[in-house]
This record gives C-alpha cells, structure tokens and sequence, in this order.
C-alpha cells in the first residue's frame, strides 16, 4: 500500500461546497469566507447559518435563525433524568454521545428525511447540544441545572449556563471567536465519520453520534485535553526541554504540534495563540507562557531531527485558552462539539443531499489483504478436538 494512502491521506472520497483548506499557504475557507474574516466581522450564529444554508443570512433571516436556536435550547424532562442517573465519574464526551441519539426520540417527524426536516434537526442540535454539557456539569457536581436565557445569544447562553453567571463582553466575544475557528475543517476524521454514517441513510442524530465518538479520540478533538495535561505535567517552564526530549525519546508525540493538512501554520493556531495570551493573566501567565516555549522549543528539535519544520495546531493554544477561561479541562473536547457540530449537520445535509447524486452513495472502500494466507482454496478448517495446543 502506498504509504501516502495510509488512513485515507490524499484520497479524494467526494466533493464539497461546505468549506477548503490550504495546507500549503495556511488558509482555511468557509463557503468561500477566509476564516480571518469571519473572525474579524462575523459572529458564531451567523457562521453556523453560512454554513448550513450557503450563504450569509440578511438581518431578517440572521434574527429568525437566532430566535430558533433560542427556542430550542431546553432538554426533555426524560432526557435530564437520564443524565441524573450516569455515574458522576461518567466522562463528558461520553455523555453527550449517549444523549444525543436519545433526542431522536422526542422529534416527531424522525422517519422525513426532507432537506428542510434536516436543516431543523441541525438547528436543534447545534442549541441543544450546549445545553446537554452544561446540564451534566452541573448534575456531575452535585447543582441545580442552570435554565437557557432566552435573552442571550449563543456563546453569552452557553457561558452563563456553565459558569451561573452573566458573561461580560470580552467573555463572549473571545468564546464566539473560539466557536468560529471550530465550527468546521473539511473532511477530518469526525466529518468523515458522519457523512459516511449519513451514506447509509441513517437519521442525522446517528450522524453525529458517530461524529462525536470519533472526536472524542485524543489524535483529534481529544487532543486538546492531552495538551492541557502535558501543560500540568511539565508545571515549570525550566522543566519544557527535559520534558520534551524525554517524549520524543519514547516516542511519543507532542500533542497540539504538527497537522495532517497544514504545512504551515494552522491559521486557527495563531488566533488562538493571541487570545490565549489576553486571556491567561496573572497567576495563569504562565500557562500561556509554558504553551509558547513549547511551540518555539518543539519547532527547533524537531526541525533539527527531521528537517523538516512543524507547526502548532487549533489544539496547542485552545487548552490554555480554556483553562483560564474557567473551564474544566475535560469539557475543552466537549466544547469543540458545540461548535463543530454545524460543520457536521452541515455535511450531513451536503451528503444526504448533494446536487451531483440526490441519493449518496454507500461508502465502501477496498481493503489491501495482508493476512494469512494458504493458497488458492484458502486454510482447511481443523476440528476443535483434533487441533494442538
């Protein structure tokens, strides 16, 4: 097999409209918006909007969307009482992959699988999904479940719920901005897990069920709880460089370093890279600090080694950035699922729906066989009894 292929690298599996990335020039693009715009003039709504329907939505459609995702903010009784009966020790991501299958159960017209019943099963995901994690931190830790506001908008409703407070604005417009550099990434492993689960024909809440579950592995969403770990685990920057050949001695990788795609700098990494640094004040300085000399030191040894340069990616910045934001580091995977499930729902529908085939066709790739072999009538079976030990 062509060492290129391995886990589907540089295989074309379909075409999309949703979004593009440069890996060479570092450029990410959604429906054809440079990221850095959207960053600079949008707000998370109005992206996830852009990313389901196509195109950026006028004031009147961008208030309607807004009142829809507020409207759909509240769980089902029954759906909490589940979540009141997990074990509190119960993982987050694990969690919230069992509940969202659950929501299949409360939507009436689960069996239509029309482009408009999936663009509002999408609309309720991405508000109740937020909903789900703040519900189980506070079950988790023994509160009273936070109600939504209606009176606040997306990332200001997700922060007040987590946290028992209003949100001030710089809260909310850094965590908008963190929603915006999630919300989509062209076919990584989660995206691809759900449009494939979406091929079969299967309703979106399995879709992203899947998704979820793929996100959840610490060679993707993962990644930035490994991050925030390596941070606790190093404590002192004296300690980066012992620390980091040590890794590489065994191994083992510096987690938030180096891409699939990008062979440059993740253009997310540097948002992230600054908003970490305004954010992670006083005492927590130094996390952001810890996080820098481990980019600059990583890209000098490894660089040395390979030679070849490697780069910070959206998960080396996004655990400090978390972290002195107050939350707890087992939701920082939890969180990227609150955006990215726009970008998700949004595959989901390009799949379900795409102009070039209406009816998607079954993912099957081909398999190289590389086990054993014992000629052309294959191995003779041998009877239990008669077989050695």
């Amino acid at each position: 097999m062509d060492a290129r292929n391995i886990g589907l690298r540089n295989i074309e599996v379909a075409d999309t409209k949703i979004s593009s990335i440069d890996g060479e020039n570092g450029k990410l693009i959604y429906r054809g918006y440079d990221i850095l715009d959207l960053v600079n003039h949008s707000t998370f709504e109005e992206t996830a909007y852009l990313l389901l329907y196509g195109e950026l939505p006028d004031k009147i459609q961008l208030d309607e969307f807004s009142y829809k995702l507020k409207q759909s903010r509240k769980l089902p009784i029954s759906l909490i009482a589940n979540l009141e009966n997990r074990p509190k020790t119960a993982r987050p991501m694990d969690v919230l992959q069992s509940a969202v299958p659950s929501l299949a159960d409360f939507d009436e017209s689960v069996y239509s699988d029309t482009k408009e019943d999936n663009i509002q099963r999408a609309i309720s995901l991405i508000s109740k999904i937020p909903s789900i994690v703040s519900a189980w931190n506070s079950i988790r830790n023994g509160q009273e479940i936070i109600e939504p506001d209606e009176e606040l908008r997306h990332s200001a409703n997700f922060l007040y719920m987590v946290f028992g407070r209003k949100p001030t604005f710089e809260e909310v417009k850094v965590f908008d901005i963190c929603l915006i550099l999630h919300a989509e990434h062209s076919f990584n492993a989660s995206t691809f897990a759900a449009r494939e689960i979406a091929s079969t024909r299967a309703h979106m809440y399995s879709c992203i069920c899947g998704a979820l579950g793929a996100l959840s592995g610490e060679l993707h969403g993962g990644a930035n709880v490994e991050v925030m770990k390596m941070l606790f685990d190093i404590h002192d920057a004296k300690n980066i460089e012992k620390w980091i050949q040590d890794k590489l001695k065994e191994g083992k990788r510096i987690m938030g370093m180096g891409h699939a795609v990008y062979r440059t700098t993740d253009p997310r990494a540097d948002i992230l890279e600054r908003l970490s640094k305004s954010v992670c004040k006083n005492e927590n300085y130094k996390w952001y600090e810890i996080t820098r000399q481990v980019e600059q030191y990583t890209k000098k040894i490894i660089t040395d080694i390979r030679k070849q340069p490697i780069y910070p990616n959206v998960d080396l910045y996004s655990a400090s950035l978390y972290y002195c934001m107050g939350f707890p580091v087992d939701l920082n995977t939890p969180i990227f699922a609150i955006s990215r499930i726009s970008g998700w729902a949004a595959h989901v529908i390009e799949e379900k729906f795409a102009e070039a085939a209406p009816k998607p066709a079954l993912y099957r790739p081909k398999a190289v066989y590389v086990g054993k072999y014992c000629g052309p009538m294959g191995c003779e079976y041998t009877p239990l009894k008669k077989r050695k030990i």
